[in-house]
């Protein structure tokens, strides 16, 4: 096979082959772009327009001295053309199509070649325009788009690269695609939606007074009837060649119409509901899922660095955004409720939203999110259906950790998937107790995801002693326990968050704790409820750290969390003298609030004690920025089971504080810290949430900009943070790309 390809021909001018001719030529691709077209006038007025290089008046000529050959005809006319230039392409010749059906296309060169040849690649460019012919040709049709090639059982791993990198050439994104399944994919995704265009069309034209219904309809109207004015040749054509997978896809969407026919006609306003909040959600959501990237439309998919500026002072008072492990339980629980569950305070951020299209995508009906507002129409424990396929989770360890306890009894089977972050994150420490309870589960080595979870499986209740503290793997098991046959017990080394706990008991579920034990009884349904997210108090201890070590700062933070399992952060300051008060306590359902207020005052280096570090697991990086903003040293000790987590992030802050000009240092008791003055830097979080907003926070006190590299997972977590640490007083700035 030559190295180079120097003269492609291109048979079929229409729009498809117009458009790779002109983007081909226009790159310079090759030497010479020859085009070919029965089409008499079409092929002149290629030349003419500067579609392509050459007119070829003689078809086997011209493959004769082409290195590429691209079949651009319509599928019908496929086989009469690899037919009668079969006899004049070299063995070198590479050959593919632009057919969007692939099937026929494979068959019609089996038929005439006998073998396929290896240099035999077919392909479809997934682009297109209502437009034909030479004149409609764009050399930017193929920009962002994709191109789905389907390599053969013969083709050749150079062939495939080859037609792949010609592809490439004019901008598209080249994919692969077994044969039959693309002819089914495209059934679904391009051949049904030009088929429904047509027949409301030609429906509504039949109707005695279509002139009115065409005068006056709506943009949606035309947006959708578009692609209803495509060649009605080239789509009679598709169908012959794509028949039964179009059927297929013919006959599920009506299916589907009739149950809207009949929710309409019985006036069954859950069941619209759902139709029309999965429609709306995957619609939304639709290109993110399959690019395994963001749920969240605030969620920035590239590069974010922070630049925080030395100085300044907090002020004024802040509402933080709802609890994100609140949020995860009151989507998973409120679905498993009877009844309908209103929700106050969620957090739209992409771990919580992962949640949420999950349960839509088991055929739980949930409205909104809006403006934290969200309305479920539980099903009870029981009534979660089949996904249609897997459930996609982003980088939301806590939404598949729960989610595998909760799948493990349903009678259908499930698999969960999450982004390239989430995928090298082991889930073996719920694997295994959920094995131990009968679950049936499968994943990557290591317990890596993705999870495939075998449905139908009879659990049994367990006594489960953590070898470290997780309340993420705590609530799986106990989630896996409501489907248990007998009570399931938790032993926890030192209590983790309780959240879970606490919501089960709110919706009716019998919950039993003492003793470093946690244990669930099976056998109750759960009865729907309100229910209020509280602030994040994770968020709320960046506000708090900022505020103690930045003189004169004083600030309000509203309805925070102050779960006893979640404010050692509180407790830590105090201890090293912090000026915080909590005023307005109370309960919200089944969790304590309260507005917290903090003045500055200088902060004392302390030994921090090692029963309250198991409640302030995650803000270690925060209380580390805190000692270094404190007189004498602090010990920030590594314990509990969490410890190799713990150390990990006490290394990284360890070796950040060091690079800021700080006397610091990691042992075997964990990391001392000895105040002193901050310098400034270039500095990388490692995609770790806390480490990034605590280096925000160092700023505060640090003598020249703080940057701060690979951020995008706060925008994960906390999409506001940003937006409200400039409200407080904290000079920062987000750059992306």
């Amino acid at each position: 096979m030559r190295s180079s390809i120097k003269r492609v021909l291109v048979i079929g001018l229409g729009l498809i082959g117009g458009s790779l001719a002109k983007a081909l030529r226009q790159r310079r691709y090759c030497q010479t772009v020859v085009g070919y077209d029965r089409n008499a006038e079409e092929l002149e007025a290629g030349l003419a327009l500067g579609v392509i290089d050459e007119a070829a008046s003689d078809l086997c000529e011209a493959v004769r001295s082409a290195d590429l050959v691209v079949l651009a005809v319509p599928v019908k006319a496929t086989d009469a053309v690899l037919c009668e230039i079969r006899p004049a392409l070299r063995p070198e010749t590479l050959l593919t199509d632009v057919g969007s059906t692939k099937n026929n296309v494979v068959a019609a060169a089996r038929s005439i070649f006998g073998e396929l040849p290896p240099t035999f690649v077919p392909g479809h460019p997934i682009a297109g325009s209502e437009k034909s012919g030479v004149a409609a040709a764009d050399a930017r049709l193929f920009e962002r788009h994709k191109v789905i090639l389907t390599p053969t059982e013969t083709s050749s791993a150079a062939a495939t690269l080859a037609v792949a990198r010609m592809w490439q050439s004019t901008g598209a994104e080249v994919l692969q695609m077994e044969v039959g399944r693309h002819d089914e994919v495209l059934a679904a995704t391009s051949h049904l939606p030009h088929m429904l265009a047509f027949s409301l069309v030609d429906t509504l034209a039949a109707e005695a007074q279509s002139t009115d219904i065409f005068r006056y309809a709506a943009g949606g109207f035309r947006d959708f009837t578009r692609i209803a004015a495509s060649d009605p040749t080239m789509w009679h054509d598709i169908c012959l060649a794509n028949r039964d997978a179009i059927l297929g896809q013919i006959d599920r969407f009506a299916a589907g119409v009739e149950k809207l026919r009949q929710a309409i006609a019985s006036g069954d306003s859950q069941a619209m509901l759902g139709i029309f909040t999965r429609a709306k959600a995957s619609r939304d959501h639709f290109s993110r899922i399959l690019s395994a990237s963001a749920y969240s439309q605030q969620q920035n998919t590239g590069p974010v660095t922070f630049r925080a500026q030395p100085g300044g002072a907090l002020s004024g008072r802040l509402r933080l955004p709802g609890d994100r492990s609140i949020s995860h339980r009151a989507i998973m629980l409120g679905s498993l409720a009877e009844g309908v569950t209103e929700i106050e305070g969620f957090l739209e951020s992409e771990d919580s939203l992962a949640s949420l299209q999950a349960f839509r995508d088991m055929g739980v009906v949930i409205e909104g999110p809006h403006q934290g507002a969200v309305k479920i129409y539980g099903v009870g424990l029981w009534g979660l259906h089949s996904p249609p396929g897997p459930l996609y989770l982003g980088s939301s360890g806590t939404s598949m950790r729960l989610l595998a306890g909760l799948l493990t009894a349903q009678p259908f089977d499930s698999e969960l998937i999450g982004d390239a972050t989430l995928s090298k994150r082991s889930m073996m420490a719920v694997i295994e107790p959920l094995r131990q309870m009968g679950a049936c589960i499968d994943s990557g080595a290591g317990g890596l995801p993705p999870l495939r979870i075998r449905g139908g499986q009879r659990l049994q209740g367990i006594e489960h002693r953590l070898p470290s503290p997780s309340a993420q793997v705590k609530s799986a098991i106990l989630l896996a326990g409501l489907y248990a046959d007998g009570d399931t017990r938790v032993l926890e080394p030192s209590q983790t968050r309780d959240h879970t706990e606490r919501m089960l008991r709110g919706l009716g579920c019998e919950v039993r704790t003492g003793n470093g034990c946690v244990e669930v009884v099976p056998g109750a349904s759960l009865q729907a409820s309100r229910l209020s997210v509280p602030g994040d108090i994770s968020l709320a201890a960046v506000f708090m750290t900022a505020a103690a070590i930045a003189p004169g700062s004083e600030i309000l933070l509203e309805h925070v969390g102050v779960n006893p399992t979640r404010r050692g952060i509180v407790d830590i300051l105090r201890l090293m003298g912090a000026d915080i008060e909590l005023l307005n306590a109370g309960n919200v359902g089944a969790e304590p609030v309260a507005d917290i207020r903090v003045r500055y005052r200088p902060l004392s280096g302390v030994r921090v004690p090692a029963d309250l570090v198991p409640t302030a697991f995650d803000e270690c990086p925060l209380l580390m920025v805190a000692a270094a903003c404190a007189s004498g040293e602090t010990l920030v000790p590594a314990v509990g089971g969490r410890a190799a987590k713990v150390t990990e992030r006490l290394r990284a802050m360890v070796t950040t504080l060091v690079a800021l000009g700080i006397d610091a240092r990691l042992d075997d008791e964990g990391a001392r810290i000895r105040g002193g003055r901050l310098g400034g830097g270039d500095f990388e979080s490692g995609g770790d949430t806390r480490v990034a907003m605590a280096l925000a926070v160092a700023a505060l006190r640090a003598e020249d900009e703080i940057r701060i590299g690979d951020c995008a997972a706060v925008a994960a977590s906390f999409p506001e943070f940003v937006a409200l640490a400039r409200r407080a007083g904290i000079r920062i700035r987000k750059e992306e790309g």
